[in-house]
């Protein structure tokens, strides 16, 4: 039957009623202190919308079914529907003050993201382009000071959807007049007051912070298109109440810190032990986000988010994946340490990986088939396609041991429970 939706049609519709309502209201307000005098159409609400359908179809399986048209009407109008306004983001590591934000270290000023909002009443997070495809992120970087890519956002949805397990919001690339989609609709002062134009006569802007907001780290037109990724924003927190959980296997947001899994090979004993991880298929989720985040390269995974509603062994969604698609002549194997400490994987998961590995169905060939429809196509360099298809040998492989060590029964699970822990700990199997 169907799975659980996250929503009831009704009361989203009466909330989003109102939402738009307000809206219109302080647009309207906003135009008369202007001394605007033109009218203004009140900004509708449609319930066919496709940002809308999108929102309803969010269930307990995942963030849309297999087969969506209100993904694909969704990917369309984020390309091509008018903004009508512009502002900068709240702090989404912030969400519902349940995450400890002082320890992520990075440099304020550099990574800048704007809300956009459509003629459909539709919203999206807009992240512009920082580093050129064919550029790697510098050895010597630290995971958190490394650039935000927009298209490592679009190139993670499709990789998601491939792996089956729908949990990054539909993204899709799009190139933005930033004079006319952001400039000239942004109600915000301090926004409209860091764009400028530089020697090239380019159109530039600036992100808000506390400091190290110069020029220097501005992103620019050419003179007035710029490159970004739109993601689709999920539904209002109240709505559909998340929660931001720290990462058992969170990395040291310091220049010379460790963690305990990264000193402790058994430290996956310790999870099973803690609630929920000791029940739910919580962990079999974790590995999920940690062959994702494996096979684009992202380190930085501190927290993940979970919908309240569907409890305990609802699915974590897979956002912010900016961080992805940086080295792909470096596999960091220390980001499959849930997997290769704990020995477990969803039996789902290993048939659509042995699928992608197969010559007919390799990850690469279907991942740069999936990105060719997006407009800005190519959007991951043939190296990072390559790495793709390596990376998910070396999973396998991660597989393979844990198999050989303790018996296919004791590590792959059905999807909806893991399986007992062996009565020997298991330790990595990096040796």
């Amino acid at each position: 039957g169907p799975a659980e939706p996250l929503l009831g049609a009704r009361e989203a519709l009466r909330y989003y009623r109102r939402k738009a309502a307000r809206w219109n209201r302080r647009h309207k307000l906003y135009r008369e202190e202007l001394n605007l005098t033109s009218p203004a159409a009140p900004l509708p609400l449609r319930p066919e919308a496709s940002w809308l359908q999108f929102h309803l179809g969010i269930s307990r399986d995942g963030l849309y079914p297999r087969s969506s048209p209100a993904v694909s009407r969704l990917l369309r109008d984020l390309r091509q529907l008018p903004t009508v306004s512009a502002d900068y983001s709240q702090d989404e590591k912030a969400l519902l003050g349940a995450c400890d934000c002082s320890q992520i270290v990075k440099p304020s000023g550099v990574h800048l993201k704007l809300v956009l909002r459509f003629q459909d009443f539709g919203k999206a997070m807009f992240k512009p382009m920082r580093q050129k495809r064919e550029e790697e992120t510098p050895e010597d970087f630290f995971y958190f000071v490394d650039f935000q890519r927009h298209n490592a956002e679009i190139a993670a949805f499709h990789l998601d959807r491939i792996l089956d397990f729908r949990r990054v919001p539909p993204t899709v690339g799009r190139l933005i007049n930033v004079t006319k989609e952001i400039l000239e609709v942004t109600k915000n002062e301090v926004l409209q007051s860091v764009f400028f134009v530089s020697p090239a006569s380019n159109v530039c802007f600036f992100a808000k912070c506390p400091y190290m907001c110069k020029t220097e780290y501005a992103v620019c037109g050419t003179p007035h298109l710029l490159e970004g990724s739109l993601s689709a924003f999920l539904p209002s927190l109240n709505l559909a109440p998340r929660l931001s959980i720290p990462n058992p296997w969170i990395r040291s947001y310091s220049f010379d810190g460790k963690e305990e899994w990264e000193v402790n090979p058994l430290y996956c004993n310790t999870v099973r032990e803690i609630y929920p991880y000791s029940s739910s298929n919580r962990l079999l989720n974790i590995v999920d986000m940690a062959i994702f985040d494996f096979l684009i390269g992202n380190m930085d995974r501190h927290h993940y988010e979970m919908f309240t509603k569907f409890g305990d062994d609802g699915f974590l969604l897979h956002l912010d994946n900016a961080r992805g698609f940086g080295r792909h002549s470096h596999d960091e194997l220390s980001i499959l340490a849930p997997l290769s400490q704990c020995c477990t994987i969803k039996r789902m998961t290993l048939l659509r990986l042995q699928l992608l590995a197969k010559p007919e169905y390799r990850l690469s060939d279907v991942m740069r088939e999936s990105l060719l429809q997006d407009p800005l196509a190519p959007v991951l360099t043939e190296p990072h396609l390559v790495a793709l298809d390596r990376r998910l040998q070396l999973v396998l492989e991660a597989v393979g041991k844990c198999i050989d060590s303790f018996g296919e029964a004791s590590v792959v699970a059905n999807d909806t429970a893991q399986p007992p822990s062996p009565a020997a700990p298991r330790a990595k199997l990096d040796a």
